[in-house]
């Protein structure tokens, strides 16, 4: 009878904890989203694309995709593109080599509808990488136990 409150307590502390890590993850979500939109551009009709270097999802609604290591893009897809965020893979369709706004999509390989792709804006990655230059580590200071 005793280890019903145990497994109760326990079971508690986890389900603490786990909401901890995904208050955390929505706002380190948050703080990207915001340093994506402050680093987008005017929105351009087409990019063009030959390989996707990286990708990095911001929610079901929205991506930023690398095309070379100092060129991306932000790319808002029309309705929601379900679990972008857990996917393990993405492709875009093009033309030509040419990925144009309110034409192309986001694949993900899920069975669902495709990601219409309805706003593209180009990505200053100087200006989304200048907040974390010269910023100083956050360094977490403990005493040393005394002996």
């Amino acid at each position: 009878m005793a280890i019903k409150p145990v497994l109760i307590i326990g079971a508690a502390l986890l389900l603490g904890a786990c909401a901890r890590v995904g208050q955390e993850y929505t706002t380190r979500l948050n703080a990207r989203q915001q340093a994506y939109a402050a680093a987008a551009g005017a929105p351009v009709q087409s990019f063009h694309y030959f390989s996707l270097w990286s990708w990095e999802p911001l929610s079901d609604e929205q991506l930023a995709v690398y095309t070379r290591s100092n060129e991306a893009w932000l790319l808002d897809l029309d309705g929601k593109c379900r679990n972008l965020q857990f996917t393990n893979h993405i492709g875009l369709t093009s033309s030509v080599s040419e990925v144009s706004a309110r034409f192309d999509r986001v694949i993900t390989g899920a069975a669902d509808a495709p990601c219409f792709i309805k706003q593209i804006r180009p990505v200053d990655i100087a200006k989304l990488n200048e907040p974390q230059q010269g910023k100083p580590r956050e360094v977490e200071e403990m005493q040393r136990p005394e002996k």
